[in-house]
């Protein structure tokens, strides 16, 4: 078995990348994540390939992608956690999916009976063609 290990990789044109691609892997990894903060002034805490968060009322918030996802095809996980106990019910629900974003939307049981709600953390990730 052998270890390749190298800080930059050329392209048959000569240009450098620090991210080679490999097909083989590209469809089993992360095209976009995102974990924010879903009340007050919303606030992405990390991610990758999420540009920006919009906040479009309370519990509904549209994550933009820094690059635009093939079609709209792909799949998407999200969740939510808690505020403002720690022993309530969260839920996130996916909204409308666009190449260019996704629509969520937060719900608490405990405070609003399923209505929605600002939530502390929400999470995104998106798999699928780029």
């Amino acid at each position: 078995m052998s270890t390749i290990s190298a800080n930059t990789f050329l392209a048959a044109d000569g240009t450098t990348t620090t991210e080679p691609s490999i097909p083989a892997l590209d469809q089993r990894m992360a095209k976009a994540w995102v974990n924010f903060n879903g009340t007050g002034t919303v606030a992405i805490r990390a991610s990758y390939n999420v540009s920006s968060i919009t906040d479009s009322g309370v519990g509904i918030y549209d994550i933009n992608f820094a690059t635009a996802m093939a079609n709209t095809n792909y799949c998407t996980t999200v969740s939510s956690y808690g505020y403002p106990t720690n022993v309530d019910l969260y839920i996130a629900v996916l909204g409308t999916q666009s190449v260019n974003s996704i629509g969520v939307g937060t719900k608490t049981h405990w405070v609003t009976n399923f209505a929605n709600y600002d939530l502390a953390t929400v999470t995104a990730v998106v798999m699928g063609g780029q």
